[in-house]
Order: C-alpha cells, then structure tokens, then sequence
C-alpha cells in the first residue's frame, strides 16, 4: 500500500500512459530514463508542473561533447518562482535556534518577505547576472535572501559563519559580490560567538561590494557603525521593508543560479556554478520521487549555509513542503537535542549525516523508548558512508518502520548520484538505487 502511494510509483504509471510503455518495476524506469534522456526530463517537467515563461525549442541539443550539449534551449523561467508557488497560511520556514527560539514564516509571509527584500536588492542595483554573497547561519534570512536574489536573476553564494577569514575570502573575492548578506553573530555549543572582527578582515578584501546588508543575529547590540567598509552598510531591519507582492524575472534554463565551491584540499577552492533550470529538475525529481515529499511533510535536515544539503533542502519549498531550520550544535545542550525537535515539529522526513547516528549510537540514546516519532517516515544520511551497525541502529532503537535511505552526491552535482527510494527494500550497508 506504501508503495502504491507514492510519488515515484505515481511516476512510473504516469510514464506508462503517456509513452504506451509496460515499466512493471523501478529498475525499469531507471534503465527507461538513461536509454530516453529526452523523453525523462520531459516527464520530470510535466509531472511537477515546471512553468516556462517561454517555451523551450527542444529538451536537448546535444554537441560533440558533454559541456556543448544544452537542455531545454530558448526556454526561460524563475527559480524562485517555483519556490514560492504556495501562498497560503502554511508553514513554509520553522527556524529555531540552538537557544530555543522559535521563528514561524507561513508561504504566504514568506512571499511578502521576498517581495520587501527583492525591492531593497534591487535599489542596491542588483539584476541578472550579479552576486549576492550570505556569511550566515541556517536561518530563514538567509532563505529569504537566497529567494530575493534569485527572483531577480542574480546569483547566490553563501558560506557559513564556522568558515575561517581567509576561507571567507578565497572563496567570495573570486566572485567579486555585489551585495554581502552578513550575520554579525551566531551561537554554537553554548556560546556566543562576535563576527564583528572577521567580518572587517573580510570586508577589506571585497573591493567589489557595494553593500553590506548586516543581520544581528545573535548580537542585537550590532551597529552599521561596527562595520568598516567602504560600501553602504545597512541593518537588515533598516534595508528591506516587506510588503507586496514578489516580482520574477525569468532567464534563461542555464543562467547560473547558486556557485558552490571545492573543498579548497587542492589549493584555493574551485567555483561550480549551477543553473537555474537544472537545480530545480534535479531537486523536484529527488526530493519528490525519491524521497517521497509531498505538500503535508515536514522536512529537516542538519547542514550549515556552507554545505549543499542547505541548497537541496531549500528546494523542499518547490513541493509545498514545511522546512524546519536548525542552527547550532546537535547534541547541545544533550544527545537527544535533533531527536526532541522531531516530536516538537512533527518532522517526517530527518536529514544527517553518518556520524551523527554513530554518535547517537555511542551516547546510547533510544528514542524508540523516549519519543512519539508518529510522523517520522524517512531518515537521511549522508556525509560518509553509513556502518552496518548503524542500519541495525536505526531500526532496532530509533523507529521499526521507516525508510532508512544513504545517499552519495556531490557539490559537483548540488544534488545526488545515488539515493534512497519509497518503493525498494533497505539493506544494510547499501545504497538503495541510482538516481533516475
């Protein structure tokens, strides 16, 4: 019955119908969207209802070779767009910090905050093409930022407030942002950390900024008077007023959306800049078919702003989803302090990584015995790989009937190259399937 209710079961009868196909099974429909690239991304269009403003000339143009081959040619859209879809009362963003406070924007709040912030970019002279960089903690400013950039068809980056100064710089002064979202505090593990000195080290080296846009996250006492540049500096609640109704720019399927960046082993950190048309088909497709997300979960997962699991989970917005928003440490000021937010949000879907179920493991944490987890039916990993032990782990101590899924992608990809799937068995130790 699981099975038959899930998304990419609905998916795989979906392409039955309209190519007069017999897929009877997953590893079917997986061979079928390899051997019929076109065809594939079409169906991921069509089935989670992607809008171009204008229609594209073909689904793939392909070259000699794989960087010339271009998909979707001539269409235009808006990423934000997608994300803000739904204008109800529903949660859209629960931000909670590691000190127990609760923010709650519902979608419809959302768009007005997008709608005030697009306002203010773009009297800072923001458009297509510019960047917008964020130095913030997983919080819904960030959110709000990253949607405002992107409706106006500029560019976010964003690195997390943990990242050293010089990891700051190697990474934004190859950007050259126009705009710097910029928290001037954030709480982890107890304390409270002052950002007011890294920030002027790394306001010294982006010549190119013209605004300072500074969040008091944390530090309500922050002043714009604090800040040291030589670019206009703002507080966040004196530079954007909300209201209105949020305007979208379309661009092109390939217009880069988000830069991520190499870890930095090799020398100074590489840019990977993704596109606005390919994000969205791979997350829809991801978070909607193989994580089974639909408009009434609630999705969390443990990442900070530097990591890509903040830009794959954001896109939980796309499928009407409730995000949950966590910024601290995880196990402050206890082990069980991600498995109490569970029950507190109702999360049905739970994102981490394999260490943080080792160590829940090891601090001998058994929330099968503590909690509800009524709607919990998916845990994530990611990371690393995740132990055998931990499989066992999982089921025997944590909930008996969930789909537990370890999933492998990369920042290359901002998404996922193998992952979890509603409609196959776990195994230990495994991965359930490669990605459509």
């Amino acid at each position: 019955e699981r099975i038959a209710a899930s998304r990419m079961d609905a998916f795989r009868r979906f392409v039955n119908q309209r190519h007069a196909l017999q897929l009877a099974d997953y590893p079917a429909l997986h061979a079928w969207s390899v051997a019929q690239r076109e065809a594939f991304w079409q169906a991921i269009v069509d089935f989670f209802e992607v809008r171009f403003t204008q229609q594209p000339e073909a689904v793939l143009r392909e070259g000699q070779a794989m960087p010339s081959a271009h998909w979707f040619p001539g269409a235009t859209l808006n990423f934000a767009e997608h994300l803000l879809r739904r204008r109800d009362e529903h949660p859209a963003l629960v931000a909670i910090g590691e000190d127990g406070s609760r923010e709650q924007l519902s979608y419809a709040e959302l768009a007005t905050h997008v709608a005030g912030l697009q306002q203010s970019l773009k009297a800072a002279g923001v458009g297509i093409g510019d960047r917008v960089a964020a130095f913030m903690p997983n919080t819904w400013q960030t959110v709000v930022g990253m949607l405002a950039t992107a409706s106006l068809g500029a560019t976010w980056s964003s690195c997390s407030p943990d990242f050293g100064t010089q990891g700051v710089i190697d990474r934004f002064g190859q950007i050259e942002p126009k705009v710097l979202i910029a928290a001037a505090g954030y709480r982890y593990a107890g304390k409270n950390l002052d950002l007011t000195a890294k920030l002027n080290e790394i306001l010294e080296r982006l010549p190119s900024l013209q605004q300072l846009v500074v969040v008091p996250y944390s530090n309500p006492a922050a002043k714009a008077g604090n800040f040291r540049s030589a670019a206009r500096v703002s507080l966040w609640q004196d530079f954007y007023q909300a209201g209105g109704e949020p305007q979208f720019t379309p661009v092109s399927f390939e217009q880069p959306l988000y830069i991520l960046y190499s870890s930095g082993t090799t020398g100074v950190p590489k840019c990977i800049v993704h596109g606005v048309g390919g994000t969205l088909l791979q997350h829809v497709k991801e978070l909607g078919l193989h994580t089974d997300l639909t408009a009434d979960d609630t999705l969390f997962y443990y990442t900070t702003c530097g990591w890509m699991m903040w830009n794959w989970l954001v896109s939980g917005l796309a499928l009407g989803a409730s995000l949950v928003l966590f910024d601290g440490s995880p196990f402050h000021p206890g082990a069980e302090r991600l498995i109490d937010l569970i029950d507190a949000e109702n999360i049905s879907l739970f994102g981490t990584s394999a260490k943080f179920i080792a160590a829940l493991e090891k601090a001998g944490a058994k929330p099968r015995e503590t909690h509800r987890l009524s709607r919990l039916k998916a845990i994530l990993s990611t990371g690393s790989p995740l132990a055998h032990e931990s499989f066992e782990y999982v089921y025997r101590d944590i909930k008996a009937d969930l789909c537990l899924s370890s999933i492998s992608g990369g920042t290359d990809i901002v998404s996922c190259f193998a992952l979890g799937n509603p409609t196959l068995p776990v195994w230990r130790g495994e991965l359930q399937c490669k990605g459509l």
